[in-house]
Parts: structure tokens; C-alpha cells; sequence
């Protein structure tokens, strides 16, 4: 698998080992991360708020936000928020739910 089913790597060596290390827990993380916003649809939040949400590193979260985006899993809603650092973040939502349920 390649970016953005699984975490990605600029060079081969030690980010491509890390990569391969996190994929499974990227995996878990992923699914959690769309599972919540699409439980608070149409809600939106900034990756910090999310890991907050679900007790873990906001670390942890923003790549899985940015990989879930380049799926189709997740829109950016327009608003920002402030996030862990006091800088201005992009809020996220999962991406609009037919009534047959997520897509």
C-alpha cells in the first residue's frame, strides 16, 4: 500500500521504517478518527481537538486527518480553530453521509 492508504516517507532509511513500524497503529487511529467525526456529523474539529476527544497524541492524529482527506473520508467545513499550539487550524468533518449511511 502507498500513501495515503498507510503513513508515507520521504526517503528510505529511517522515515521508511518508522512508516512501515506505524502503519498498523495508523491503521487504528484512522479508524478511530473517522468513526468519532462521523458519529458527530456534521460537527467539525481541528486534529488537536479530535486526539483530545479520543485521549490520544495530537502527533498521532494530524497525518491520519491529512490521509483521511485524500481518501474523500473528510472535508474541511471552512472555520478554523486554534489548536494545542495557539496557531489556527482547519476544522474537519466526515464527508457528507448519504441516508443509506456513511459512504
Amino acid at each position: 500500500m502507498s500513501y495515503p492508504d498507510s503513513p508515507g516517507f520521504k526517503a528510505v532509511g529511517p522515515s521508511s521504517e518508522a512508516a512501515q513500524e506505524m502503519t498498523r497503529r495508523a491503521t487504528t487511529v484512522r479508524e478511530r478518527v473517522l468513526q468519532f467525526l462521523r458519529s458527530q456529523h456534521p460537527a467539525s474539529f481541528t486534529p488537536d481537538q479530535i486526539a483530545d476527544r479520543l485521549e490520544i497524541s495530537f502527533l498521532s492524529v494530524r497525518p491520519r486527518v491529512s490521509e483521511l482527506h485524500l481518501q474523500g473520508e473528510l472535508e474541511p467545513d471552512g472555520t478554523r480553530c486554534k489548536n494545542t499550539s495557539g496557531m489556527s487550524a482547519q476544522c474537519w468533518r466526515a464527508a457528507k453521509i448519504s441516508a443509506g449511511g456513511p459512504r
